[in-house]
């Protein structure tokens, strides 16, 4: 798959993380997803999310003092003896209820098998049972990634757009022992930052192995696994044509359908960490011609979504 419009020419590279760097960063890490996941059910205390996740004390305090280093949550401390703190989301971490409704609607449709119950999503105004759709904010029609134009804004570039190391990640994925992983598919994409650059890469129309190495400057032995990881997902397929050819690697449906997740992110990274520099893409919406901002509609009334307007004990108390 190609995106019409883009170009490989990017900006000239300066070196400093952009927007899609700094937001990505922040939330490829399955427990930072996790905490978002609960706040937004309205845990604020430590004792809430600590009961609620198994996870060790030391990790959970590094992630809370993560999120309020980013601008994601806020500690207000109600009591000095002992002293006691309740983390409490501001508006950019309230924002991101999209990105896990995309998440949860994305799992719902195309993984099989969870460690944690993935319930139905109803949408309150008509009460049906919802995945969300993506859609264009400005004529409201339904988005696929095949509809945009895409080229690189100001802020963007491959190297600028590899999202940084925020936290240590775990590396375990399908197979191993470890049972509460927030969904193994999501965080193959996400708990990666170098997982992450190729799935942007192969939405843009990189497809084969030395494209990847050049545009990502990733060591070829790294890029082989994590092009493997992608494949036992079933997010890309390797495509082998004539032998004279070199196998491409091509998204699958399911790798395709992962793209509202990506717009979701993308759109709130930018809001929320701009530079100041512009954006790091440009995407035009060819149906209505206008610059694509994406929205989150109900697949049955084609109502916009808000986190109040969904009905999901593990999704809802957004905006």
């Amino acid at each position: 798959m190609t995106i019409r419009g883009y170009s490989p020419a990017e900006p000239e590279w300066t070196g400093a993380p952009n927007a899609l760097s700094r937001g990505f960063g922040v939330l490829g890490d399955e427990w930072t997803l996790f905490l978002l996941r609960f706040a937004l059910l309205g845990c604020r205390r430590y004792t809430e999310f600590s009961s609620r996740m198994p996870i060790s004390h030391a990790v959970l305090s590094g992630r809370l003092d993560a999120l309020v280093r980013a601008g994601l949550m806020e500690r207000h401390e109600y009591q000095q003896r002992p002293p006691r703190a309740e983390y409490v989301l501001t508006d950019s971490g309230r924002a991101t209820w999209p990105i896990l409704a995309a998440i949860w609607g994305w799992e719902r449709t195309w993984v099989d098998q969870h460690s944690y119950e993935t319930p139905p999503m109803r949408h309150i105004t008509c009460g049906n049972e919802i995945t969300p759709v993506l859609a264009c904010r400005e004529c409201h029609q339904p988005v696929t990634v095949q509809d945009l134009d895409t080229a690189w804004g100001p802020s963007g570039g491959w190297r600028s757009s590899v999202p940084e190391v925020a936290t240590r990640r775990r590396s375990s994925t399908r197979g191993t022992a470890v049972g509460h992983t927030f969904y193994p598919d999501t965080m193959a994409i996400f708990g990666n930052r170098w997982s992450w650059a190729l799935m942007g890469a192969a939405l843009l129309g990189v497809r084969r192995f030395g494209e990847f190495e050049s545009a990502l400057g990733l060591p070829p032995s790294l890029l082989s696994g994590r092009l493997s990881t992608l494949r036992e997902h079933g997010i890309l397929e390797q495509v082998t044509g004539d032998s004279a050819e070199r196998p491409e690697y091509r998204l699958t449906k399911k790798g395709l359908a992962f793209f509202p997740v990506i717009a979701m992110t993308i759109g709130w990274a930018e809001r929320w960490f701009d530079t100041g520099e512009g954006p790091a893409l440009v995407q035009t919406h060819r149906a209505c011609g206008s610059v694509f901002h994406g929205v989150l509609v109900c697949d049955h009334c084609g109502e916009d979504l808000r986190g109040t307007s969904i009905d999901l004990a593990e999704v809802a108390a957004g905006e």
